[in-house]
C-alpha cells in the first residue's frame, strides 16, 4: 500500500469572517472546518499528516491534533510569514523529508471534500504522474487560478492576476488541493520563485516545473460544491446547507425516517438505526447513537448521547453529555436528561431534570421532579432502583439514593436515603385556617393591613 502524507494548510486568518476566532476553527455540522478536513485526510488512509498554523495559533493546532483519527501522526508547523502557499507547504519541510509516496496538499477552510476525491486524486500518481491538480467548473470564474491544458495534459496552472485575456476565458478551475509524487515534491518546491504579480511562491508553479523535469501533470475534476472554500458567514453557512443534504440522505438511505428532513440537523458521527423515525425540527450534535426503532418527536435536542432500542424522546426534550437511555425508555415533553443512566422501560415524561444519576429499571418519575445535584461546589450523584414511583414534584438532594420499589410523596423533598419498598414523605402538614381569605380580603378592602394573628404562619 502507497504510504499518504496529508499536509494541511490552516494558516489563514479569514478576516471577512468577522471573527476573533480563527477561520478555520467555524464549525459547519458542529464540527470544527479543520477537524473535517483532519477527519477526510484519516478516513483517506493518511499514515501522517502535517498542519501548517500561523504564528501563535497554539488553539488551531490543538483542535488539529484532537480532531486527528485514532492511530494518525500529527505534526504541526509554523508558518512565520506568509509568503504563499509553496512556501507554506515548505514549512512542512520535516515532514517532506520523512518521506512518502504520495503528497496531498488540502487547506483547513474546504471541509466538504470527501475521502473518495483524495483517493481520485492519488490514483494517477500510481501510474507514474508527477503532479495531480483538482479542478473545478465554476458559474463564475472569477478570482481562481485557471487550469491550462495541451492534447488533454495539464500544462500549467495561471492565477488570474497573471493571466492573460485568453487564458481567463477558460471554464476549468483550480480547486487548490494537489498531489504531489512523494520523491520529487521537495525538488519542485525548492524551484518555485516569487516571479508574479503578488511577489509569492505559489505551490501551482509546480505544474510547469515537473513537465520540465519530464514529468506529467494531471487534472482530476470535482464536483463544484465539494471544493468551495469558506471565506465568510455566507460561506459557511452554505457550506452547513451542503453537508446537511449529505447526512439527511445517508440516514435516509440507511433505514431511518426523517419526517421532515430539511429541518433536521445532524453531526457527521450521528449514527442513527434501523425504522428510526426523526420528526421535524430535531438537532444532533456530536456523540450520538440511536439504536433500532427509536422515535424522536418534534423539537428536541441530543448531544452526546445514547438512546436504546425501541425509546421516545420528546416532543421538546434534551439529552445532554452522558445521557443513556436504556431499551424503551418514555422521554416526554419538557425533559432534560444529563450524565444519567435510565434503565429499561422506565419512564420520566413531563418537566422534569434528572443529572448525575443512575436510574434502575420500569421506573416511573412524576411530572416536575428534579435531582438537585449541584450544591454549588462540586456535583453529586442519585441513585434510584428499579419498579420505584418518584412522585410529582420530588426534589432529590443528593447524593441520596432511593430503593427499589420505594415511592415518594408527591411534593416531597429527599434529603436522606429511601429504604426499599418504603415511601418517603418529606413536606409540611397541611393547616387550613377557616374564614382566613374572607376576613383579609375585607381588611384589604377597607385599606387596613391584616392582622398578625391572620397571617402567621403564612407568606405575607
Amino acid at each position: 500500500m502507497r504510504q499518504l502524507l496529508v499536509i494541511v494548510l490552516a494558516a489563514g486568518e479569514g478576516t471577512r469572517m468577522a471573527s476573533r476566532l480563527p477561520k478555520v476553527l467555524h464549525k459547519v455540522a458542529g464540527r470544527s472546518m479543520v477537524g473535517h478536513v483532519m477527519a477526510t485526510a484519516g478516513n483517506a488512509e493518511a499514515g501522517r499528516i502535517a498542519v501548517v498554523v500561523g504564528p501563535e495559533r497554539e488553539d488551531v493546532a490543538r483542535e488539529a491534533r484532537a480532531a486527528a483519527p485514532e492511530g494518525t501522526g500529527v505534526d504541526v508547523f509554523v508558518q512565520a510569514e506568509r509568503l504563499g502557499t509553496a512556501h507554506a507547504v515548505l514549512a512542512a519541510r520535516a515532514a517532506l523529508e520523512a518521506g512518502a509516496d504520495d503528497v496531498v496538499v488540502m487547506y483547513g477552510d474546504t471541509p466538504l471534500v470527501r475521502p473518495e476525491t483524495i483517493a481520485a486524486l492519488r490514483a494517477p500518481l500510481a501510474q507514474g504522474a508527477g503532479v495531480v491538480v483538482l479542478g473545478f467548473r465554476p458559474e463564475d470564474p472569477t478570482g481562481y487560478g485557471r487550469l491550462l491544458t495541451e492534447g488533454g495534459a495539464l500544462a500549467a496552472i495561471r492565477e488570474e492576476k497573471d493571466a492573460s485575456d485568453e487564458e481567463r476565458k477558460v471554464a476549468l478551475c483550480n480547486a487548490g488541493l494537489m498531489a504531489f509524487d512523494g520523491r520529487i515534491v521537495l525538488d519542485l518546491l525548492e524551484r518555485i520563485d516569487d516571479a508574479n504579480a503578488k511577489k509569492e511562491f505559489y505551490l501551482t508553479d509546480a505544474v510547469a516545473i515537473a513537465r520540465s523535469l519530464g514529468r506529467d501533470a494531471v487534472v482530476v475534476e470535482a464536483d463544484a460544491q465539494e471544493v468551495a472554500g469558506v471565506n465568510t458567514r455566507a460561506q459557511l453557512a452554505q457550506a452547513e446547507a451542503i453537508l446537511q443534504q449529505r447526512l439527511r440522505a445517508a440516514a435516509m438511505a440507511a433505514g431511518a425516517t426523517l419526517v421532515a428532513p430539511e429541518t433536521v440537523f445532524l453531526s457527521p458521527d450521528t449514527k442513527l438505526g434501523r425504522d428510526v423515525v426523526i420528526e421535524p425540527n430535531v438537532v444532533f450534535g456530536p456523540k450520538v447513537i440511536v439504536e433500532d426503532d427509536v422515535t424522536i418527536r418534534a423539537f428536541s435536542h441530543i448531544e452526546g448521547a445514547r438512546v436504546g432500542r425501541g425509546a421516545t424522546v420528546g416532543p421538546f426534550a434534551r439529552l445532554r453529555p452522558g445521557a443513556v437511555l436504556g431499551e424503551g425508555v418514555h422521554i416526554g415533553n419538557f425533559v432534560e436528561i444529563k450524565a444519567a443512566q435510565l434503565g429499561a422501560g422506565t419512564k420520566v415524561n413531563h418537566l422534569s431534570y434528572i443529572g448525575d444519576s443512575t436510574v434502575g429499571t420500569n421506573t416511573n418519575i412524576g411530572a416536575g421532579s428534579i435531582t438537585c445535584n449541584y450544591d454549588g461546589f462540586a456535583k453529586h450523584r442519585t441513585t434510584i432502583g428499579s419498579d420505584v414511583f418518584i412522585g410529582t414534584n420530588t426534589l432529590l438532594v443528593a447524593p441520596v439514593t432511593v430503593g427499589d420499589g420505594a415511592y415518594t410523596a408527591t411534593g416531597g423533598v429527599i434529603t436522606d436515603d429511601v429504604p426499599a419498598d418504603a415511601l418517603a414523605v418529606a413536606r409540611a402538614r397541611q393547616v387550613n385556617k377557616e374564614g382566613f381569605a374572607s376576613r383579609l380580603r375585607a381588611r384589604l378592602s377597607a385599606g387596613l393591613s391584616p392582622k398578625k394573628e391572620d397571617t402567621k404562619g403564612h407568606p405575607k
